[in-house]
């Protein structure tokens, strides 16, 4: 069996699969919502779409061949507007060295560099913004869990990527929320999110369990 390959976070851009593709690098840029509506859901849901394709033209990465069939397609909450928010970032005075722990049971270097406070469903919240120590601070990693973590969504968490901007304003689309590779496949080595990255409510939007078989899911 191949040893573990350690997901380099720095070179996989926090494992943000459908940024690789030079054709959807407008798609990957969560910086606000297409309008209308119908428009955004479209975007979101073509992007699912290449996902897909992108994952299965990959030969046992992420996905193991043996499951594809039981991962894919990617399954998903459907696209809700409502939860792509808009957020303010205030940097960290100096940044906040950190051991995030990971599913190899290692640690990972990281540094805290802000805080993104943001409002979803009537809450005010925040969630930690992370670089990987000695890496461009070009993007910002956060990664998070939620009430959903466990049943709906997996257990270890999800992550967003993204682009830094000049203004400090952001918004946080959790509709392109995504699971770590190391869901797929045990042989990645993902960070976990800090415990203060738990979102007190459940946020139903973005990546989902294959195997749930909750109502609400679908792409």
């Amino acid at each position: 069996m191949m040893g573990r390959a350690s997901v380099n976070v720095k070179a996989a851009r926090y494992l943000a699969i459908v940024c690789f593709a030079a054709t959807l690098t407008a798609a990957c840029n969560p910086s606000k919502p297409a309008a209308p509506a119908d428009d955004y859901v479209s975007t979101v849901q073509a992007e699912r779409l290449r996902k897909d394709e992108a994952f299965r033209r990959q030969v046992d990465q992420p996905i193991p061949l043996a499951s594809q069939s039981f991962f894919l397609p990617l399954k998903y909450f459907p696209v809700d507007p409502a939860y792509a928010v808009t957020a303010s970032f205030t940097p960290a005075g100096t940044r906040t060295p950190l051991q995030m722990p990971t599913s190899a049971g290692k640690m990972r270097d990281m540094e805290q560099v802000g805080t993104l406070a943001f409002t979803l469903k009537g809450q005010l919240l925040s969630l930690g913004a992370f670089l990987e120590a000695g890496t461009p601070p070009d993007r910002l990693f956060v990664p998070f869990t939620d009430l959903t973590s466990g049943t709906e969504t997996y257990a270890a968490g999800r992550y967003m990527e993204l682009d830094r901007t000049a203004t400090g304003i952001y918004t946080i689309d959790f509709n392109r929320a995504f699971h770590p590779y190391c869901y797929y496949n045990e042989n990645y080595d993902c960070p976990f999110p800090p415990p203060s990255n738990r979102l007190p409510i459940p946020v139903r939007a973005g990546e989902k369990l294959a195997q749930s078989n909750i109502p609400s899911a679908g792409r």
